[in-house]
Order: C-alpha cells, then sequence, then structure tokens
C-alpha cells in the first residue's frame, strides 16, 4: 500500500443518517435542530470538507431534504431501518474512490483528527478496515474501509450480522483515538442530549 493509497482524493465520505430515532420519538435525527440548524448541517460544517472531497449522505428517508446539503443515496432496505450496516453497504456499492469513511450523523461535530488517523494508520500495511477505539472500546461507526469490501457488506447484510460483526469477520485494525476528550464521540439520542449539547456549545462561543 503506497501513501497515495489514503490520499484525500482517494476517500469518499459517507454520512450515516439512516437511523429509527426512537428516543427521538422516530423524528429523523439528522433533520433535528441544534441551535436553529439541522444536525447534519452541523456535521458537514465540523468536516470542513476540502474542495472537491467526494462525499455523500445515506439514508432511508427525507432523501429530497438531505439532499439540499449533500449528494443523497438511499440505503439498501430504504425506509426498513435495517441498521447502519445498510447504509455502509449502500456507500460501498457506489464508492469510486479506494476507501470509505464513514461516520454517524448523531456526532454533531465529527473531529478531523479521527480521519487522520486513520488515514496514517493505512499507510501501515495492508488491511480491510482501520476502525477508532477510544480507549475504552471500539467506535465501530468510525471507519475507514477498502472499496472493494462492497459484496463482502451486502453479504454480511443478507445474513443479518451488525457492523461489529462484520468487522471482526474482516482483516481490521483498531487505531488507538485515546487521546481526543471524551465529548468527541457524543452521541445525541434524546431531547435531553441535544440540549445538553446546546449549552455546551454556548459556553464554547
Amino acid at each position: 500500500m503506497t501513501s497515495a493509497a489514503a490520499a484525500a482524493e482517494d476517500i469518499t465520505i459517507a454520512i450515516l443518517a439512516g437511523g429509527a430515532a426512537k428516543r427521538l420519538g422516530g423524528r429523523d435525527k439528522g433533520l433535528v435542530c441544534l441551535q436553529e440548524r439541522p444536525l447534519i448541517a452541523w456535521t458537514l460544517e465540523a468536516l470542513d470538507l476540502a474542495a472537491g472531497q467526494p462525499h455523500f449522505i445515506v439514508a432511508n428517508r427525507n432523501l429530497d431534504e438531505y439532499a439540499r446539503f449533500a449528494p443523497t443515496i438511499a440505503d439498501h432496505d430504504s425506509g426498513a431501518f435495517a441498521g447502519p450496516l445498510a447504509g455502509i453497504a449502500a456507500a460501498l456499492a457506489v464508492c469510486s474512490t479506494a476507501w470509505l469513511y464513514s461516520l454517524p450523523v448523531d456526532c454533531a461535530r465529527p473531529r478531523p483528527e479521527i480521519l487522520a488517523a486513520l488515514r496514517q494508520a493505512a499507510l501501515g500495511r495492508p488491511v480491510d478496515v482501520l476502525v477508532a477505539h477510544d480507549g475504552h472500546r471500539r467506535q465501530p461507526m468510525f471507519a475507514l474501509y477498502r472499496a472493494g469490501l462492497a459484496p463482502a457488506a451486502a453479504a454480511a447484510l443478507a445474513s443479518g450480522a451488525g457492523v461489529t460483526r462484520w468487522q471482526d469477520s474482516l482483516d481490521t485494525r483498531e487505531v488507538d483515538l485515546s487521546g481526543l476528550p471524551e465529548n468527541a464521540w457524543v452521541n445525541l439520542n434524546t431531547p435531553e442530549e441535544f440540549a445538553l449539547m446546546s449549552e455546551r456549545m454556548q459556553r464554547d462561543e
């Protein structure tokens, strides 16, 4: 593997926005407002995409709404809430770069250090997946996948596997990101968590 294999232009970014959001009363989480802006807008802003950086949103409802923010594709089981592996499989199926970086929409401000560390780790040895580890546990939604994994992802989805189980079946390397603050991994799943994040952001201003 060469350094070019993990260059920014060879990575497509896929924002996974297909969850059922049961703890939000079934509302589409990526379109729920945080400080009067939809969560997807905060996610895209935090990514600070380079000009021409390939990226898209993977969703299973409200695709027209998401398309206002970025190119959008439907997951393999659109409307069925089949879990994040459905979104990853759909993203890999259309990925035209060497690598695919997945991340969840419910992390309002994803840290750029995560992708940077995964890219750097990809230079070490040929692997299928580089996945973030926060020092306590794996963060399976933050992962860098070799694009050739599309058939394997589709097969795993058909078998009923989840993301972690599928990653464990591959040549997967966990990347130590324990140096990041704990709030780097905060997921917004409830109205209370949205409110707390809003308060935290106001304090940071």
